[in-house]
């Protein structure tokens, strides 16, 4: 994936709310996010996020689904 492949990624991804200072919902948890998306791989994309309840800092794989949303979005 080029670098501006892997930038547009991350600004659609931001755009659908995995961005930093957002709080979300994922994988039955709660987190408050801490970072913006890092893209690792095609298609593996990491955020970092703090549990709110202990403060605890966690490195969280965007699930692939919303990964394939912001990819459509890309296309669109």
């Amino acid at each position: 994936m080029t670098k501006e492949r892997q930038k547009n990624l991350c600004e659609s991804l931001t755009r659908l709310g995995y961005g930093r200072d957002k709080e979300i919902r994922l994988y039955g948890e709660n987190y408050r996010l801490t970072s913006d998306p890092i893209v690792v791989a095609d298609k593996v994309v990491f955020i970092d996020a703090a549990e709110p309840e202990s403060g605890r800092s966690r490195r969280i794989r965007i699930p692939l689904s919303i990964i394939h949303m912001a990819i459509q979005n890309l296309s669109d």
